[in-house]
């Protein structure tokens, strides 16, 4: 095994400093019963105290005696009943209102037997050594669905806030995921549901180490449980979001004692619970990483080191942090605006950005993490008022309106004040007299800047203040750096595929690069080329947005994701649109096209910054403008809105469109730099570029495409029609290393497709695979066996991950090998399997089966929907219901679907019910609307519920997209019973149960 001597490191660091693994090998098999001895014995050496709990009495009693000594006060047992039942075990309340309680509001009130009340702490956030840590283990729970025995647990003042699985050496950490799933859906929220208190979830098989936060886990569950689903919630919430702990060198701690060396030391474990986490407006928990803990606590401890030494409103009082894009530096500002308003010298904490879009992109952000901790402002007049108001300690302003700001007030109290200066993106355009007057106007300040691409010397501007001209000359020191590479390696972003498609190459010999740049353009915007380039993306569309692909997207089935046409000026952004508009109509097709731009003093920007567009439309030409006012009347007809190009509603046209690109409405976006740096959305896989890009500019815009979203989406696609091959490179190497581009972007068709050598062993490829499939599971023979059927789900996964990216190259059509008709028999059999291995057959041979995992997120991309059933049906139809073959291809395509195996007994009744009088569509919709009341009220009928409040439930459950079962919604329909009964909880999950049974049979029908 692994052991971990720590370098460096203190007391406030939550972070180590540096961590390096001393290897000590070991052949001895470790069980996971020794693999939990070993991690509790180094608890125990940490200062935790181990109980021995083993069921909820017990766990109630300690948690009476801790939270009786953190608050030195003694409960009578009428008090204690009385605060435990409705402050810490409400009946209705589940794991939105407890995350609630200890993130925003661990401080309750308790109602006293003489009349008088006194304030509680659940945990205590000011001094965190106040709180005891307790660790458990093997809890069992007997009250759920079916008894549960967790592994270990780690108690806060008696709360459990910290639970881990482990699983044994050697079996795949994600089946430690999949088994907190299994509790939460059997009986994490039974008897009185203190273990909906879990805030972390740490989850390891010795080797491998990962946490995540309850919403995390909570919404996996929604996604995966059909019906249950609820609209407005960021998907993205699957294994590809748990995280790796590390030191501040971005060095991952994987191994389980390391990790428990480290996250689990006791002042990091609770700074993480009581000041690195964030319970958004979304009501979902954010754990921050360790490189954004690390950057919050390196700004922190500058702040203070220079506020003590009275060295502020100097450069070396502040610092830059170079964290990757994509990587959640909104996340890390909004923390340290935070928790430096707390630092008490502070008065205020200004965040400036330099563009009016990211202005509103950065308020919404900072509003989503807390409603109205930051205010922004629309006016100068405002900033004023706001930095006037003692009670504002945190505002977004642009770097425009605090130049105008220092501009009409040469003298103000403000400049005097202890303030913190946050400058989002702090690249060139902030090195320049705007840079140079706030400085000089305020005089005891920190500056802080966050940055993606820094400026270094080697790509620094020749123009402009010779002393402003890097980063570091303008921020001071680099704090913590967290590169694409980093990003990449952790899984925090995706790497990028990139095609060169029609690329023109400007000569080598031309000296200038101005002339042939002018020519070059023109010959770039020419209508043949522009009639060209429209046409391969109309023809790639599908294949390179993924649009044959389904996933879940907050609540709703999708198909693929959507795309961003990056242009290089307003002229050409008008010759696409139009094209566009042309080529649709020829075609007869819908496809969502928009477009958006706005004067840019700079528009053809020669540099590596792409030029500020701000929302002065007013400066446009008139062509431009009346183009413009045209294309969003188009936006109005499509989305029935009401903008257009004044000052107002564009900005308003700006927001909508925004929300609407996130939420994959929009099918592609041109624009010419709008949209290309600080805009985030999941469901953007593919940037089409007709533009010059380099450097910062290049990898911004690129960086659009690579935020993590399920499985399906494993790369961001860059479909380039210049030669931007050397630009790429080059700012690869710069913002990652010389060896990145191996990691930032991904392999060849040839190598997918024929296999590759990777640290010095060979990866089989497609062709291998599929022949393996064929050869060692021949269709029409039973694959029987456990250790045969575990081999076929091992090889049929790696064949779906790699056919996930293989179905974004243009060469790999036809070259699919297998025909549709056996890749369907492979699916059933996968499905099949599935349905056995994780249902209640297989739930005593979890020894057996929890290496096992399935990709069922791939399979329900390539899905069949009921639209096509219905051909189907229509077809043996108009054969007089003679056709087998047809019934068959049926059979195929409802067997290969985990959506529509649900729906089988629906379809085969119809079916067998049609006649020649049959019309398919209308008297589909008829049955299926029968078939729905009468299993309704047979729900009703045989559970007793409620009548009318149970349709009113589901007729807004399928309205929404989502059947809540949470809160007290499913109460509402329950037949009169005790609520503290044990029959009563019985009863709501029995009901539960069938309701969503009933709507997954139902979803997409109705």
């Amino acid at each position: 095994m692994i052991s971990y001597n720590i370098v460096t490191a203190s007391n406030k660091d939550t972070v180590v400093a540096e961590y390096v693994p001393e290897i000590i090998r070991s052949s001895d098999y470790q069980s996971e019963a020794a693999l939990e001895k070993d991690f509790i014995t180094r608890l125990s050496e940490q200062g935790y105290e181990y109980i021995q709990v083993k069921n909820e009495a017990a766990l109630v009693s300690n948690l009476r005696h801790q939270l009786e000594l953190l608050n030195e006060f003694t409960f009578t047992d009428r008090e204690w009943d009385q605060f435990f039942s409705t402050n810490i075990a409400a009946v209705n309340e589940g794991i939105v209102e407890k995350t609630r309680r200890i993130q925003d509001d661990h401080v309750q009130i308790l109602k006293r037997e003489d009349g008088s009340t006194k304030n509680i702490y659940m945990i205590d956030k000011k001094d965190i050594h106040n709180n005891r840590l307790q660790v458990l283990n093997q809890y069992e729970e007997k009250q759920g669905t079916r008894e549960t025995r967790y592994d270990v647990t780690i108690l806060v003042n008696g709360l459990p806030l910290v639970h881990v699985e482990l699983k044994r050496r050697g079996v795949a950490i994600r089946e430690a995921f999949n088994q907190i799933n299994r509790y939460q859906r059997d009986s994490f929220w039974s008897s009185t549901g203190l273990y909906e208190y879990v805030q972390i979830f740490v989850i390891s098989n010795g080797t491998h180490t990962k946490y995540y936060s309850n919403t995390t886990r909570n919404q996996h569950i929604k996604e995966l449980t059909p019906g249950n689903r609820r609209k407005n919630k960021k998907t993205s919430h699957s294994f590809e979001f748990t995280s790796y702990w590390a030191d501040s060198s971005n060095r991952i701690i994987p191994d389980l004692m390391g990790f428990t060396n480290t996250f689990f030391a006791k002042h990091s474990l609770l700074n993480i619970l009581t000041r690195y986490c964030v319970f958004t407006s979304e009501e979902l928990l954010l754990v921050m990483r360790p490189y954004q803990i690390a950057a919050t606590e390196k700004i922190l401890n500058r702040i203070e080191i220079y506020t003590n030494n009275k060295k502020t409103g100097t450069v070396e009082a502040g610092g830059y942090i170079w964290h990757t894009t994509g990587s959640g530096k909104t996340l890390t500002s909004f923390k340290t605006a935070q928790l430096a308003t707390r630092l008490p010298s502070i008065d205020k904490v200004l965040f400036v950005v330099d563009r009016k879009d990211l202005d509103y992109q950065t308020m919404k952000e900072y509003d989503r993490f807390e409603k109205g901790a930051a205010n922004s402002n629309t006016s100068t007049r405002i900033l004023k008022r706001q930095l006037e108001d003692p009670n504002v300690n945190i505002i977004i302003t642009t770097i425009q309106k605090l130049d105008v700001f220092i501009g009409k007030n040469k003298s103000h109290p403000i400049y005097k004040q202890h303030m913190v200066l946050i400058f989002d993106e702090c690249h060139r355009s902030q090195f320049g007299d705007m840079h140079q007057k706030i400085i000089k106007a305020f005089k005891n300040y920190h500056i802080f800047g966050f940055t993606g691409t820094p400026i270094f010397a080697t790509n620094a501007s020749t123009s402009g203040k010779p002393f402003l001209c890097t980063t570091q000359q303008a921020f001071g020191d680099k704090l913590h750096t967290y590169t694409i590479v980093d990003a990449i390696n952790d899984g925090n972003v995706l790497p990028f595929r990139i095609d060169y498609v029609n690329t023109i190459k400007a000569s080598d010999h031309i000296a200038d690069e101005k002339v042939p740049a002018i020519d070059s353009e023109k010959a770039m915007s020419a209508p043949k080329r522009i009639e060209e380039v429209t046409r391969y993306i109309l023809d790639h569309f599908n294949q390179k947005t993924k649009r044959n692909h389904f996933y879940t997207l907050r609540g709703n089935h999708v198909a693929g994701f959507n795309s961003i046409f990056a242009v290089a000026s307003i002229s050409m952004a008008m010759k696409y649109y139009t094209e566009f508009q042309k080529q649709l109509a020829q075609q007869n097709r819908t496809l969502n096209v928009a477009t958006i731009f706005s004067f840019s003093a700079n528009e053809e920007d020669p540099g590596d910054l792409l030029p500020d567009e701000g929302f002065e439309t007013s400066k446009l030409d008139t062509t431009s403008r009346d183009f413009l006012e045209s294309a969003i009347q188009d936006y109005n007809q499509t989305f029935h809105v009401n903008f257009d190009t004044s000052a107002d509603k564009f900005q308003n046209y700006y927001k909508d469109l925004s929300l609407r690109v996130k939420n994959r409405e929009v099918d592609l976006l041109i624009v010419v730099n709008m949209f290309l740096t600080g805009f985030d959305a999941t469901t953007l896989n593919t940037l089409w570029v007709d533009k010059n890009l380099r450097q910062h500019g290049l990898l911004q815009a690129f960086s659009r495409t690579n935020r993590v979203l399920n499985s399906v989406k494993t790369f961001g696609n860059i479909v380039c029609f210049r030669d931007l091959k050397k630009a790429t490179d080059e700012a690869i190497a710069l913002f990652g290393d010389k060896d990145a581009s191996g990691i930032v972007l991904l392999k060849t068709f040839e190598e997918y497709y024929n296999g590759y050598e990777e640290d010095g062993k060979f990866r089989p490829g497609y062709i291998q695979l599929i022949a393996d499939l064929q050869t060692k599971f021949p269709l029409g023979k039973p694959i029987t066996g456990e250790e045969d059927q575990k081999e076929f789900i091992q090889l049929y996964g790696k064949i779906l991950r790699l056919r996930n990216i293989l179905t974004a190259f243009d060469d790999f059509d036809g070259k699919e090998i297998l025909p549709h008709r056996d890749s369907q028999d492979y699916q059933s059999i996968y499905i099949d399997l599935y349905q056995e291995w994780k249902g209640d057959k297989k739930a005593d041979k979890e020894d057996i089966t929890q290496d096992v995992i399935f990709e069922m997120e791939l399979i329900k991309q390539i899905e069949v929907n009921i639209d096509y059933i219905l051909m189907l049906v229509a077809k043996y139809h108009e054969s007089n219901c003679k056709d087998k073959s047809i019934l068959n291809a049926i059979d195929k395509a409802v067997n290969s679907s985990i959506e529509l195996r649900s729906k089988r007994e629906l379809i085969e009744r119809f079916i067998e019910q049609m006649n020649l009088t049959t019309q398919i569509e209308g008297d589909w919709t008829v049955f299926v609307k029968e078939q729905k009341e009468n299993d309704l009220q047979a729900i009703i009928d045989s559970e007793k519920l409620k009548p009318a409040a149970t349709k009113k439930l589901i007729e807004g459950s399928f309205r929404d997209g989502a059947l809540k079962t949470t809160g007290t919604d499913i109460d509402r329909i329950l037949p009169p019973m005790s609520r503290f009964s044990g029959s009563r909880l019985v009863k709501k999950q029995s009901v539960i149960e069938k309701l969503l049974l009933f709507f997954d049979k139902y979803l997409g029908l109705v």
